[in-house]
């Protein structure tokens, strides 16, 4: 079905063609840039990437700083190219708003099993850099941040340690902004 069928606008007999090859073209690009990518690898950033959607959205809204932040961390951690990375980042966002419910302890179970200490703490650090590229991160990513670190098998001590590192982004820590008055 094309893009433009599902939106409600119709289109003509030639444009309908037109437009279904276009989209066929671009569906095979899109797929073919991600069998480039090695399986046990690719199994590992969906994974990375649908936990970084996890975290952002625990707010119940993934912001674009925090899709941006994802995009350019998927990128890094993956090695792979800006195209290839927000191809990822955006699966994962689909998957995570569509399942999240029943997949966010899955997903992050599968994490635990393919990686290692050093690639959890990693996660970890990611996962507060994504929620604080708003310049804050709010309790309940905070908390949804400790849930998976639990998940993950991290002592309480390491996410500490991680979670420090973002202390001054912690809207929990953060003072009350004073009214326009001028009274505390």
């Amino acid at each position: 079905m094309s893009i433009l069928r599902f939106l409600g606008i119709r289109e003509t007999a030639r444009e309908g063609e037109t437009a279904g090859a276009a989209e066929t073209d671009t569906v095979r690009k899109i797929v073919a840039r991600l069998e480039e990518i090695e399986p046990e690898k690719a199994r590992y950033l969906a994974a990375f990437a649908y936990i970084l959607s996890r975290a952002a959205r625990a707010d119940l809204k993934i912001s674009e700083d925090e899709t941006r932040a994802m995009e350019r961390i998927v990128m890094e951690e993956g090695r792979m190219p800006e195209d290839q990375a927000i191809i990822v980042v955006q699966m994962a966002k689909t998957q995570n708003k569509l399942f999240g419910g029943t997949e966010n302890f899955l997903v992050t179970r599968e994490f635990n099993k393919i990686a290692s200490r050093e690639q959890k703490i990693a996660l970890l650090h990611c996962l507060f850099a994504v929620s604080a590229s708003d310049m804050s991160i709010s309790t309940i990513e905070d908390n949804e941040i400790s849930q998976i670190a639990r998940e993950l098998g991290l002592d309480h001590h390491e996410f500490i340690s991680v979670r420090t590192s973002y202390r001054d982004h912690l809207a929990v820590l953060k003072k009350p902004e004073s009214n326009k008055r001028g009274d505390s």
